[in-house]
């Protein structure tokens, strides 16, 4: 598949995306993420590697849709916890 990232053409498979990130161990996801195999990989560092450019010269969104693209399942950034404080007696009673 033909696309553009980072105004540089390229031509995609799947099969060499998934070649490529073979052996790579996946950074920390705290972005959107996709899956490749059976590990999950922040979309930037998949596209640093299959590109061989810095993160810093194409978006998450380019990533995103090329990936997609070629059919690879990508992932919402992680929502973060949300704390929850005990209830005291009287939010639990209704005061």
């Amino acid at each position: 598949m033909r696309c553009v990232i980072a105004r540089f053409p390229f031509d995609l498979r799947k099969n060499e995306v998934e070649q490529s990130m073979d052996g790579i161990t996946p950074e920390t996801v705290t972005g959107v993420s996709v899956t490749i195999g059976q590990q999950v990989y922040p979309v930037l560092q998949v596209g640093e590697v299959i590109t061989r450019q810095n993160r810093r010269d194409f978006t998450t969104g380019e990533m995103r849709r090329a990936l997609t693209r070629l059919g690879f399942v990508c992932h919402d950034a992680p929502q973060p916890a949300q704390t929850r404080t005990p209830a005291t007696d009287q939010e639990t009673l209704g005061w």
